[in-house]
């Protein structure tokens, strides 16, 4: 075997835990069926925000980890990442959430709450250019020594063989890969449009809410979002869809109705009842699972990727 690990998938958990491996001194190689700018990751907003049902433990320590890198990894502009400041808000009395002291949010004096909204609270948080960011992890995955291959498994099966390690971070289509028919696939669409001048983040954090409504600006463009829609898996943008997150958008924000479309982006999120984080033997081959993330893939991929590589380091010492 001519590499120590495999890691199939290319996204921000694949990406991610392979720069941990390969750094961590592993001759890692990722194996991915989509490059990262095809990746879900890449039609992502999208912002650290601990955006899952699961709470706690494990998941709240990932959260904070990542939330230290990315807010490291801000300093410097190639990463695509900035510190912004904006609101979470609803349209019905809610509680800041439990991460909230995380990133020192405090809640909203009613005057400062957008029309129609009667909760809020106010934080600064990492904003992520997905595209250059996944562009900057694979350079930085290329600088470690690993490398990326554009390869299809069809089984979980056929890597095995691959690697002494092998990482499945497949996402949603790990409901096929590794016949796991409690991940299915959210899908969201968003629209870019050109920055007319909006400084600040928003999302709509109504409970039940049936629509995603966020406001991400990046320093030349605004990401708009967005949809939720469980089981769907058409990646093809939907123009009826798009023209709705611009009204729904611009009804927070008066200057995006006239802002120059640039584009639509669609992913499929991985969503499961809880992250898949395990690790078997198959043989001499380790096996782990780091998927089902759900729409907290950047915000939990830190956490993840450092104890991946904690376990293979561990897992190889142990069989030396």
């Amino acid at each position: 075997m001519s590499t120590s690990a495999v890691v199939i998938g290319a996204g921000v958990s694949g990406l991610t835990t392979a720069v941990c491996l390969a750094e961590s001194g592993v001759d890692v190689r990722v194996e991915t069926d989509r490059l990262s700018d095809a990746t879900t990751s890449a039609a992502a907003g999208a912002m650290w925000d601990p955006y899952l049902a699961e709470r706690g433990g494990q998941v709240e320590r990932w959260s904070q980890e990542t939330l230290s890198e990315l807010t490291a990894l801000s300093t410097d502009v190639v990463t695509g990442i900035r510190l912004v400041e904006g609101t979470q808000e609803s349209r019905a009395p809610c509680d800041m959430p439990d991460w909230g002291p995380m990133v020192g949010a405090h809640m909203c004096p009613p005057e400062e709450l957008r029309h129609g909204f009667v909760s809020g609270w106010r934080y600064r948080a990492p904003l992520v250019d997905m595209p250059q960011y996944l562009s900057y992890l694979a350079q930085r995955l290329e600088q470690a020594g690993g490398s990326i291959r554009r390869h299809r498994y069809d089984t979980l099966d056929e890597a095995l063989g691959e690697a002494p390690v092998v990482v499945n971070c497949s996402g949603a289509e790990a409901r096929f890969l590794a016949d796991d028919v409690s991940v299915d696939a959210v899908r969201g669409q968003l629209v870019v449009v050109e920055n007319p001048g909006i400084r600040e983040f928003f999302c709509d954090d109504t409970p039940g809410a049936e629509d995603l409504t966020y406001i991400y600006p990046h320093a030349d463009v605004v990401v708009l979002g967005g949809t939720a829609e469980r089981g769907v898996w058409e990646l093809r943008p939907d123009e009826a869809k798009a023209r709705e997150i611009i009204r729904r958008c611009a009804a927070v924000e008066p200057l995006i109705a006239d802002a120059p479309v640039i584009g639509q982006r669609v992913g499929l999120r991985p969503v499961r009842s809880r992250v898949r984080f395990t690790n078997e033997w198959h043989g001499e081959t380790l096996l782990l699972h780091n998927y089902g993330h759900g729409g907290a893939g950047v915000t939990l991929s830190w956490g993840c990727a450092r104890e991946i590589a904690a376990l293979v380091r561990e897992k190889v010492r142990s069989t030396d």
